[in-house]
């Protein structure tokens, strides 16, 4: 009988995991395009391809963990167990899904960043000729 805990924890853990994954990808692939554009200066095809291949690493970065880290350890006796790995995995996924995301922000501000320092750059070389 414990071994049907196990495999509801594992027939929730994934369909969650893989469903808050995709919500995060495609916010993230569909906001994410205004910084590209900006960054690419409007360079729509190298924007798109950037923004497409981001979303594939994303992809396989966190689906790869979801399923790495499907492994239940132990017997899950009840209902109140599988509640409590479940929230501790699906935490942890969304906590690390958090992070990501924080990182790519970062990545696509400093880019920014840098592509505005570069304007002004141009700008003062310019003048000064």
């Amino acid at each position: 009988m414990n071994n049907h805990f196990t495999i509801i924890a594992y027939m929730l853990y994934l369909p969650i995991t893989i469903a808050i994954t995709i919500f995060v990808a495609h916010n993230l692939f569909k906001n994410g395009k205004v910084f590209l554009y900006d960054i690419f200066e409007g360079n729509t095809a190298l924007a798109d391809a950037v923004n497409n291949l981001l979303l594939v690493g994303f992809y396989l970065l966190n689906i790869g963990y979801v399923v790495y880290m499907l492994r239940i350890t132990g017997d899950l006796f009840d209902v109140r167990a599988i509640f409590e790995v479940l929230s501790a995995k699906i935490g942890f996924i969304i906590l690390l899904l958090g992070v990501i995301h924080f990182a790519n922000m970062y990545v696509f501000f400093r880019l920014r960043k840098k592509h505005i320092e570069g304007k002004e750059n141009d700008t003062i070389t310019t003048t000064d000729n």
